[in-house]
């Protein structure tokens, strides 16, 4: 595992265990509307740069919806449910030219090491009207 400042960031290879894993979808018309009506839940969800790359995009919902989605994902791979880790806490990085990885900070971080959880692995996917993750945690 490298250290990225206080950032974990993913393995590449999949020789570890396997901790837990999650999958997540979330139907992009709903979370537009969502985002459309309650623009301020952008910020407590999405970390500065997971804002950052989606809006350089010319339609930031899908890559939103798919981050959320691996935040689920990864709170299903560490078996925890909503408010046991803060949403900012789990971030989908995307350098240019890589695949995107996570990067687990805060709560998350602290019980991914209670967990044994020394890696991760993320896909992300879209279609028009559907995004999904799977989050798989390693040792």
């Amino acid at each position: 595992m490298e250290r990225l400042g206080s950032r974990l960031k993913a393995r590449t290879s999949l020789s570890g265990a396997l901790v837990g894993i999650g999958i997540d979808s979330v139907d992009l018309p709903r979370f537009a509307a969502v985002l459309k009506r309650r623009p301020s839940i952008a910020g407590r969800v999405f970390t500065p740069g997971e804002q950052a790359f989606a809006n350089r995009l010319a339609n930031p919902v899908p890559s939103l919806a798919a981050r959320f989605a691996a935040k689920e994902a990864a709170m299903k791979a560490l078996g925890v449910g909503l408010g046991s880790i803060d949403w900012t806490d789990v971030e989908v990085v995307r350098n240019a030219g890589e695949a995107p990885f996570l990067s687990v900070t805060g709560r998350a971080a602290v019980l991914a090491e209670a967990m044994g959880v020394s890696g991760w692995q993320v896909s992300l996917t879209h279609t028009d009207t559907v995004a999904s993750a799977v989050v798989a945690a390693l040792t």
